[in-house]
């Protein structure tokens, strides 16, 4: 997806969980008591953050971002975050982002703060690698209409745990509520310019079955160069380095 196109869509979803009163419903939560909270995530090399959803805003972000993403704090805000989403997730993203409003929607006001959202995205390291980062949050204060005021955010790298595959949303219940894994959720912004075309499927479906370029321009009334062409084609939309990466992704993620 175009990164301005992302981060245009990415705008307009965030903003239904912003707010304009200048008065929290519930008191201030203090830094150490935000320290504490972070016991119901650790599970690796993390970092954490608040957003003030009534200036879209980051408040704060723990120093460990540097340790993990390389990233200084100072250079840190929400754009600066999403626009290092792997280009691949993004509309896995955005639909994550309309999912957990339908979720909440459905909530009554009193259990939207005995919910932990989790789900994965890959992120850009200042080293220019992508890691698997787990997102788990809670909202930490509402207003009385059940408006985000703000919310603790948790990014922890899971690379070690989950190399590939699409991501997984989840709602954890807290304090009895019932958990829900696994969410389903659709992939909506996906920008049809991106698809693969009718003849690239043709060649992916031949390269899944083990063929060579020479055999599949046999079968398909082309030349081998174009074969090569459109494999190269496939490998630059999807972001992959190499054939193999290729077909995996395919298989897993029914391209064809």
């Amino acid at each position: 997806m175009n990164p301005e196109i992302f981060l245009e869509r990415f705008d307009k979803a965030f903003q239904r969980y912003g707010n304009k009163s200048a008065v929290p419903a519930v008191p201030n939560f203090e830094l150490d008591v935000y320290n504490k909270l972070l016991n119901l995530f650790q599970i690796g090399d993390s970092y954490y953050f608040i957003i003030d959803h009534r200036t879209l805003s980051l408040e704060m972000v723990s120093k460990e971002l540097e340790n993990v993403l390389g990233y200084q704090t100072s250079e840190f805000d929400i754009s600066f975050m999403i626009s290092k989403i792997h280009p691949d997730d993004h509309s896995w993203f955005l639909g994550i982002g309309e999912e957990i409003a339908i979720f909440f929607s459905s909530l009554p006001v009193h259990k939207r703060m005995q919910y932990k959202v989790q789900y994965d995205v890959r992120y850009l390291k200042k080293t220019g690698d992508y890691v698997r980062m787990l997102y788990q949050g809670i909202l930490l204060e509402q207003n009385e209409q059940g408006r985000f005021l703000k919310t603790l955010g948790v990014h922890t790298d899971i690379s070690h745990l989950k190399r590939e595959g699409r991501p997984i949303l989840s709602f954890i219940g807290m304090e009895g509520e019932p958990s829900f894994i696994d969410v389903s959720f659709k992939n909506v912004y996906v920008e049809r310019k991106e698809d693969l075309t009718a003849r690239e499927r043709q060649v992916l479906k031949l390269l899944i079955e083990g063929r060579m370029s020479k055999e599949i321009g046999a079968i398909l009334k082309i030349s081998k160069q174009t074969v090569d062409t459109h494999r190269k084609n496939m490998l630059h939309k999807k972001h992959l380095g190499n054939t193999g990466e290729l077909i995996g992704r395919a298989i897993r993620e029914g391209w064809v």
